[in-house]
């Protein structure tokens, strides 16, 4: 069922369903979630049986903002202060050490926790009127409402296609990100970008005030956190990254004589293509609007007959495009 989530009833009926130990569609500004109590360990449990998800695979909490961080963290790094002020509301989950017996299903059994602030005004009105309730409910854990390893949804329809008319969806409109927060581990004594987003590398560090590492420049194990397996957000369709050139030289091999290939292309140059019932899709030149296009386009390729998805490389020598880049590399990387 998808409800208005501008709508203040909508809102707090989806509250009600939360504190009850219900599942919801929550649309942020990155992709939709799937959302529970993360105080319930039993909602929890939901979350990773409706996904299809290892219950060890940790998911991120969602907060009303830095005055709920306590609640389930035992300390607060200066540096995570410094990230909180610059970000939140925004596109950065950080990990945190974790209070004992807070969010243990949601952390995946870790001592630590990963924390978000949206800044979408549905989920914040979500937040803020679960907090509410008595008793609150401080927190919902959220991962993409899509099957586990799957394309993330970023328009209600999405979730519905997902999980069927059964679950209660707010629908927020389009995700105006289009990608998964970047997340930043500030557990291990010095900041550690896990996954790129929309912010970018320098803008992160930045506001760090001090260097902000790679994961490969850590001799220490980091935490398990969201979405970052080598295969994720996969469609159906096995996905081919190549070049331009190398994508044109691929076309031209099929030649007009070519039909019922069942191929799609998302890429940024003009593509000269003869072969019949190719799909070509235009890919936005601008890397935040490519972002916000990306599992869109990917779940509109996804359909019966699509056997092959071509996708031109993001611009290497871009750090604007690591977000866009992460997503697509781990699309298409072997099953």
């Amino acid at each position: 069922m998808i409800l208005d989530g501008h709508a203040p009833a909508s809102i707090a009926h989806a509250a009600r369903c939360l504190a009850e130990g219900g599942l919801v569609g929550l649309p942020t500004e990155t992709v939709y979630g799937l959302a529970a109590d993360a105080g319930q360990a039993a909602a929890v449990a939901g979350i990773f049986a409706a996904k299809g998800r290892p219950s060890d695979h940790p998911l991120i909490v969602h907060v009303t903002g830095p005055e709920a961080v306590g609640a389930y963290v035992r300390e607060v790094p200066p540096v995570a202060h410094r990230l909180m002020e610059a970000f939140w509301p925004g596109p950065l989950t950080l990990i945190l050490p974790r209070r004992a017996g807070m969010a243990e299903a949601a952390a995946g059994g870790q001592d630590s926790v990963g924390l978000r602030c949206p800044s979408h005004p549905v989920a914040r009105a979500l937040l803020a009127a679960c907090a509410a309730l008595e008793p609150p409910v401080r927190g919902l854990a959220a991962p993409s409402a899509n099957r586990f390893g799957r394309v993330s949804p970023t328009r209600a329809s999405h979730v519905r296609d997902e999980f069927g008319d059964g679950l209660l969806v707010l629908d927020g409109g389009d995700c105006p990100v289009g990608i998964e927060s970047a997340i930043v581990d500030c557990t291990r004594g010095r900041p550690v970008l896990l996954r790129p987003g929309v912010l970018t590398f320098d803008q992160i560090q930045a506001a760090c005030g001090e260097r902000l590492w790679r994961p490969q420049d850590m001799p220490d194990a980091a935490p398990r956190a969201s979405g970052t397996l080598a295969s994720h957000y996969a469609p159906q369709a096995p996905v081919r990254l190549m070049d331009a050139r190398a994508l044109q030289a691929a076309l031209d091999v099929l030649g007009p004589g070519a039909t019922d290939l069942g191929l799609a292309v998302w890429a940024r140059a003009p593509l000269h293509v003869t072969a019949q019932g190719v799909r070509l899709r235009p890919m936005p030149a601008d890397a935040a609007a490519a972002a916000h296009e990306l599992f869109a386009a990917l779940r509109d390729f996804d359909r019966p007959g699509t056997r092959l998805i071509w996708i031109e490389q993001p611009p290497a020598d871009d750090p604007a495009w690591d977000g866009v880049r992460d997503r697509l590399q781990r699309a298409a990387a072997d099953r």
